[in-house]
Protein backbone atom coordinates (compact mmCIF):
# COMPACT_ATOMS: atom_id res chain seq x y z
CA UNK A 1 0.00 0.00 0.00
CA UNK A 2 1.01 3.60 -0.46
CA UNK A 3 -0.14 7.11 0.24
CA UNK A 4 -1.39 9.22 -2.65
CA UNK A 5 -1.31 12.96 -3.32
CA UNK A 6 -4.62 14.08 -4.81
CA UNK A 7 -6.38 16.93 -6.56
CA UNK A 8 -6.23 19.56 -3.82
CA UNK A 9 -2.43 19.72 -4.01
CA UNK A 10 -2.60 21.08 -7.56
CA UNK A 11 -1.77 24.81 -7.61
CA UNK A 12 -1.20 24.78 -3.83
CA UNK A 13 1.89 22.59 -3.42
CA UNK A 14 2.32 22.91 0.31
CA UNK A 15 5.48 21.03 1.23
CA UNK A 16 5.02 20.47 4.96
CA UNK A 17 4.73 16.75 4.20
CA UNK A 18 8.17 16.28 2.66
CA UNK A 19 10.19 16.99 5.80
CA UNK A 20 8.53 14.23 7.82
CA UNK A 21 8.99 11.54 5.16
CA UNK A 22 11.65 9.08 6.38
CA UNK A 23 12.30 7.63 2.90
CA UNK A 24 12.22 10.77 0.71
CA UNK A 25 9.44 9.50 -1.53
CA UNK A 26 8.01 12.90 -2.51
CA UNK A 27 8.71 14.28 -5.99
CA UNK A 28 8.12 17.86 -7.06
CA UNK A 29 6.52 19.09 -10.25
CA UNK A 30 5.81 22.68 -11.26
CA UNK A 31 2.56 22.95 -9.29
CA UNK A 32 1.99 19.54 -7.68
CA UNK A 33 3.73 16.95 -5.52
CA UNK A 34 3.53 13.19 -5.94
CA UNK A 35 4.51 10.18 -3.86
CA UNK A 36 6.58 7.40 -5.38
CA UNK A 37 4.55 4.26 -4.58
CA UNK A 38 7.64 2.07 -4.81
CA UNK A 39 9.42 4.10 -2.13
CA UNK A 40 6.52 4.84 0.23
CA UNK A 41 6.66 2.67 3.34
CA UNK A 42 3.12 3.48 4.48
CA UNK A 43 4.30 5.21 7.65
CA UNK A 44 1.40 7.73 7.51
CA UNK A 45 3.52 10.63 8.80
CA UNK A 46 2.78 12.82 5.78
CA UNK A 47 -1.00 12.69 5.84
CA UNK A 48 -1.60 14.85 8.96
CA UNK A 49 1.10 17.34 7.88
CA UNK A 50 -0.71 18.36 4.68
CA UNK A 51 -2.55 21.64 5.33
CA UNK A 52 -4.67 21.06 2.21
CA UNK A 53 -5.73 17.54 3.23
CA UNK A 54 -4.59 16.32 -0.17
CA UNK A 55 -2.86 13.10 0.98
CA UNK A 56 -4.75 9.85 1.49
CA UNK A 57 -3.90 6.27 2.24
CA UNK A 58 -4.55 4.37 -0.98
CA UNK A 59 -7.26 2.32 0.72
CA UNK A 60 -9.04 5.48 1.91
CA UNK A 61 -9.06 7.35 -1.40
CA UNK A 62 -12.44 8.83 -2.30
CA UNK A 63 -13.75 7.23 -5.50
CA UNK A 64 -13.42 10.57 -7.30
CA UNK A 65 -9.67 10.62 -6.52
CA UNK A 66 -8.72 7.03 -7.39
CA UNK A 67 -7.11 8.04 -10.71
CA UNK A 68 -4.44 9.90 -8.71
CA UNK A 69 -2.87 6.57 -7.72
CA UNK A 70 -1.80 6.01 -11.33
CA UNK A 71 -0.84 9.67 -11.74
CA UNK A 72 1.50 9.56 -8.72
CA UNK A 73 3.12 6.40 -10.11
CA UNK A 74 3.48 7.94 -13.58
CA UNK A 75 4.97 11.28 -12.52
CA UNK A 76 7.24 10.27 -9.64
CA UNK A 77 9.98 8.83 -11.90
CA UNK A 78 9.88 11.97 -14.05
CA UNK A 79 10.18 14.58 -11.31
CA UNK A 80 13.02 15.26 -8.83
CA UNK A 81 12.87 14.23 -5.19
CA UNK A 82 12.03 16.99 -2.73
CA UNK A 83 13.19 16.67 0.88
CA UNK A 84 13.00 20.18 2.32
CA UNK A 85 9.99 22.34 2.99
CA UNK A 86 9.55 25.32 0.69
CA UNK A 87 7.02 28.10 0.49
CA UNK A 88 3.71 27.13 -1.12
CA UNK A 89 2.76 28.63 -4.44
CA UNK A 90 1.91 32.36 -4.12
CA UNK A 91 -1.82 31.89 -4.67
CA UNK A 92 -2.10 28.57 -2.80
CA UNK A 93 -4.72 29.87 -0.37
CA UNK A 94 -6.94 30.89 -3.30
CA UNK A 95 -6.77 27.38 -4.78
CA UNK A 96 -7.10 25.40 -1.56
CA UNK A 97 -10.47 23.64 -1.65
CA UNK A 98 -11.17 24.28 -5.32
CA UNK A 99 -12.47 21.04 -6.84
CA UNK A 100 -11.53 19.34 -10.11
CA UNK A 101 -8.14 21.01 -10.63
CA UNK A 102 -6.62 18.25 -12.77
CA UNK A 103 -6.85 20.42 -15.89
CA UNK A 104 -4.45 22.86 -14.18
CA UNK A 105 -1.75 20.25 -13.53
CA UNK A 106 1.55 21.29 -15.07
CA UNK A 107 3.82 18.47 -16.13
Amino acid sequence: MTFVVTDNCIKCKYTDCVEVCPVDCFHEGPNFLVIDPDECIDCSLCEPECPANAIYAEEDLPASQEHFTALNAELSPQWPVITEQRDPLPDAADWDGVENKLEHLER
